[in-house]
């Protein structure tokens, strides 16, 4: 474990000093969220809403910092570890390269738990209230975390290089950042358009967690979580079995 945290520790350092995750993950989630308090201030979310908009956006603005890592921040790290020959060189040293990727997703969870922490502080000063259960909304969080990052590891784990993983990562981020409900509220998209999206794990993740937050019941729950965790199987699977090392 002293090994792990060690590595950890200066894969952390090398990422924060590149400055994007501290960017997409930990501050332009913030500023979403505040312009939405903005915006929306205490507004119900729609008409007879017992719930305002801020409180409804609260989970997909949590998505923001898990897209960021997930789609774009993982799969491109681990792609330019391998155009370097990072991952090679890690075969002849104690520290395996599977210590390595372990150490990289720890990482980007840690993003994502200093993001929620960020964005509950924000919510509390804003008055944005908590109606749902504690631990049904962190379960959710994981899951749509662990999913979203199962899809960079195989994103990660089957590109060549690290040009060809930020076109892979490219095609999905943007889309999962604008369609999913991340930045444009699920709400108020076209009936179509909803049932395209609707297919996203990460869209299935932010309405698992707007319910979970605001304490509202959703007929949704179990396809949300079985999406998620047949994405999860799915993703890890093939990244295992594809892995290049170089």
């Amino acid at each position: 474990m002293k090994r792990f945290f060690t590595l950890m520790k200066n894969e952390l350092k090398l990422n924060i000093r590149d400055m994007n995750m501290v960017i997409f993950a930990l501050i332009m989630p913030l500023a979403v969220f505040i312009v939405l308090g903005l915006i929306y201030r205490s507004k119900p979310a729609s008409e007879g809403a017992e719930y305002t908009f801020l409180e409804q956006s609260f989970g997909a603005v949590c998505a923001v910092s898990i897209c960021a890592g997930g789609l774009m921040g993982l799969p491109l790290v681990v792609a330019d570890y391998r155009e370097k020959k990072i991952l090679k060189r890690f075969k002849a040293t104690p520290a395996s390269p599977g210590l390595l990727l372990g150490a990289e997703l720890a990482i980007y969870m840690l993003y994502c738990a200093a993001s929620l922490m960020i964005l509950a502080i924000a919510a509390y000063i804003s008055g944005a209230g908590f109606g749902g259960s504690l631990i049904k909304f962190l379960g959710s969080w994981a899951l749509t975390a662990i999913s979203t990052l199962s899809i960079g590891m195989m994103v990660g784990g089957l590109a060549k290089n690290s040009k060809q993983a930020g076109v892979i990562a490219s095609v999905l981020y943007f889309p999962a950042l604008l369609f999913s409900g991340t930045t444009v509220p699920f709400e108020i998209m076209p009936k179509i358009m909803q049932k395209l999206v609707g297919l996203f794990p990460l869209t299935q993740g932010i309405g698992l967690m707007k319910s979970t937050f605001l304490g509202i019941p959703s007929e949704y729950t179990a396809a949300a979580i079985l999406t998620m965790l047949l994405t999860t199987a799915v993703c890890t699977g093939i990244s295992v079995k594809f892995f290049k090392w170089e």
